[in-house]
């Protein structure tokens, strides 16, 4: 997994195209000037976020995160995106770009079907704080677009889901065509789980051919004996839904025997039980982070099995109990808006 996001140089473009001076969003943001010029951009998470929160500042338009994520022109699509138009269908296409999503940042594309539905959500596995609303809304908007380019229709999800309420409620329910649902536990773009099927008319075997090999290539040395530990502690947070997944279900993700993992894990200075309490952890922070979550639902998803079991790992990570740190992620929230509205003020 890389530690850092990679911002395309189109975003640049974009910015300015939607009339939103990038020099205004760099400095509300506190990062350099020119930064977007240069060839390649890495930013740490906590530095990802405040770029974007800073977009949703300047700009005056309260949909700016649908506008920069509702792509019309194929040539500026990304290596990934570009390797899901090529995909059969949109099933096909979500799954290339949640595999290679890692290559470019330390982010999750997660795909559940329950029933007759079918979500897609997004994961930040480094963040601290809880993602912007702009982020959010960007994220879905792409995953949207792809699906609309490659299936060559007006797609229309069933619904979108938000945790944190939206001002702009109807602008984001023009550009989905369905119905926008706030004060949800995620924050989530659900299709209808027969839309997974719809076929492509961009489907292109032949880049296909071209693209996977190289994006392959990539993710096999940036998935080298290094990064093994991450590669576990990745395929536990996949199947941290509700139950606690054993050495059996992980090692079989990984194809290789339990033995095989165990041994692995072993000469990287680790083992299955340390890697499963970080990737707790991980998502533990992640979870909290958002108000809609109670703890126990919380516990759930972590796969203990109840609330106190829950509470006492979190104490012995954190050294708190977890609704004191989530107490207190929300003062941190609130001293920054305090901090930009003052320096607005100024």
């Amino acid at each position: 997994m890389s530690k850092h996001f990679c911002v395309s140089g189109s975003l640049l473009l974009k910015l300015d195209e939607l009339g939103v001076r990038a020099s205004a969003v760099l400095r509300r943001a506190g990062l350099p000037q020119g930064l977007l010029d240069q060839p390649r951009v890495l930013l740490t998470t906590e530095e990802f976020f405040a770029l974007w929160r800073a977009m949703g500042e300047v700009s005056a338009d309260p949909g700016i995160g649908v506008a920069l994520g509702a792509e019309s022109k194929v040539e500026r699509f990304q290596p990934i995106s570009l390797a899901a138009l090529s995909a059969d269908n949109l099933g096909s296409a979500v799954r290339q770009m949640a595999r290679y999503k890692q290559l470019t940042c330390p982010e999750e594309i997660l795909q559940q079907m329950d029933g007759d539905e079918w979500s897609i959500q997004f994961r930040w596995l480094l963040a601290e704080e809880v993602e912007p609303q702009v982020l959010n809304e960007c994220c879905l908007a792409w995953v949207l677009s792809v699906a609309r380019h490659g299936t060559g229709t007006c797609l229309a999800p069933l619904r979108v889901e938000f945790v944190q309420p939206r001002p702009h409620v109807n602008t984001i329910e023009r550009h989905f065509g369905c119905r926008v649902v706030c004060g949800a536990p995620r924050n989530a773009i659900v299709f209808r789980a027969s839309d997974a099927g719809r076929q492509f008319v961009t489907r292109n075997a032949e880049l296909l051919a071209m693209l996977a090999p190289q994006l392959e290539e990539e993710l096999t040395e940036q998935n080298g004996d290094g990064d093994f530990v991450e590669r576990v502690r990745g395929t536990i947070r996949q199947k941290l839904t509700g139950r606690r997944p054993s050495i059996d279900d992980v090692a079989d993700a990984l194809h290789m025997s339990p033995r095989t993992l165990q041994r692995r894990l072993q000469d990287a200075g680790s083992s299955f039980q340390r890697v499963l309490e970080e990737a707790r952890h991980q998502l533990a922070r992640h979870y909290l982070n958002s108000p809609a979550l109670e703890l126990r639902e919380a516990a759930y998803l972590l796969g203990y099995q109840d609330a106190n079991s829950f509470v006492r790992a979190f104490r012995s990570w954190e050294g708190i109990p977890p609704a004191r740190w989530r107490e207190k992620q929300g003062t941190k929230a609130a001293f920054r808006c305090w901090g930009r509205a003052g320096s607005l003020r100024n």
